[in-house]
């Protein structure tokens, strides 16, 4: 059985999950078509996530894709904490914002028993995950319903690691990718290696499939892909500009310029790194910083200036996220982008 059949989708596509960006209008949007729409958790409750699969299932009846975070969360560092304000006094200052006043804010949530009950109700065909995989007795409750598990592993050992625990396709995650890296079994950077490099070695150490993602905006980098011995592809980028995206105007302006021709890896705005459009913040105290509180804590201190900066019509604050390849980031119906990726095959 191939992996579209196991999926159950007409295409090898899959849309990859972007928190912030996109809710159930995108991910509906995208499995209507014949690809794997997905409904990205991390920043939902279960609430919230219950409401956005219920129209989902409303809007189409095709397999989708639920992700969801797999980090542990922190124990918040008061030195760290201050060196991070510290970095960020001066903008704060410049805003006439008052850092001592930052509320701490819940960020991304790790998957747990209370989203897999919420999720459970639903029983979706795919769900994945980043950052590694859950707790045992979670990924089992999800295997049990029939889930397709998928997971991104940006190394080979990662790629072993996770098919070792039971995952039926792994994703290779290149260090093009826009948002965060998936990494977890290490924090070292030069570790992370170029789609087209890490595609094949994957492939050629396990026996699950895999599916390519970073990078790849056309039909050209899909047949690319599926060459190097993917089984179907992941793409993100090519969607933002959708109308069905939630995609900030500010956001959508930088991915349609020349701006989106710079990106870089960044701590600064969750505490791990994740590549978006090069912003003043990430110019001024470097794309990685120490000071930045692990993940998710970082994003506390730099929602103010986002919301203050946003109001006077800039992104100098904000995560803009995107990958490497944004050429192909046009504002058309995401049933336009996934005609156009599976041209010609």
């Amino acid at each position: 059985m191939t992996l579209t059949d196991r999926l159950d989708i007409d295409l090898p596509i899959l849309q990859a999950p972007m928190a912030g960006v996109q809710g159930s209008t995108l991910a509906a949007a995208v499995s209507a078509s014949g690809a794997l729409g997905a409904l990205p958790c991390a920043m939902l409750g279960p609430d919230a996530m219950a409401d956005e699969l219920a129209l989902i299932r409303k809007r189409t009846t095709r397999a989708l894709n639920v992700n969801f975070f797999c980090h542990t969360p922190p124990v918040p560092d008061a030195d760290r904490q201050a060196r991070w304000h510290a970095a960020l006094a001066p903008y704060y200052a410049e805003f006439g914002l008052d850092i001592d006043s930052v509320a701490s804010v819940p960020g991304r949530r790790p998957f747990d028993h209370e989203a897999c009950d919420a999720l459970e109700v639903f029983r979706p065909e795919v769900v994945s995950f980043h950052f590694g995989l859950p707790a045992p007795e979670l990924l089992a409750r999800v295997k049990a319903w029939g889930a397709v598990v998928l997971s991104s592993a940006t190394t080979v050992e990662e790629a072993r690691w996770l098919e070792a625990r039971g995952v039926d396709a792994v994703i290779a995650q290149g260090l093009e990718a826009g948002g965060h890296l998936g990494m977890f079994l290490s924090d070292e950077l030069t570790r992370q290696v170029g789609t087209f490099a890490l595609l094949p070695q994957i492939v050629a150490a396990v026996e699950v499939p895999v599916i390519a993602a970073g990078g790849i905006a056309d039909a050209r980098g899909v047949t690319a892909a599926l060459a190097l011995g993917a089984s179907a592809v992941q793409v993100g980028t090519a969607f933002l500009c959708c109308p069905e995206a939630t995609t900030s105007a500010l956001h959508r302006q930088a991915l349609q310029s020349d701006a989106a021709r710079h990106t870089a890896l960044t701590n600064l705005y969750s505490g791990r790194p994740a590549r978006g459009i090069v912003t003043r913040l990430m110019r001024e105290l470097g794309p990685i910083s120490a000071a930045a509180p692990a993940f998710p804590l970082a994003t506390a201190a730099i929602a103010p200036l986002r919301a203050a900066a946003e109001a006077q019509g800039s992104g100098d604050f904000s995560p803009l996220w995107a990958g490497q390849n944004a050429s192909a980031c046009r504002a058309i119906p995401a049933a336009e982008v996934v005609k156009a990726l599976a041209t010609g095959l």
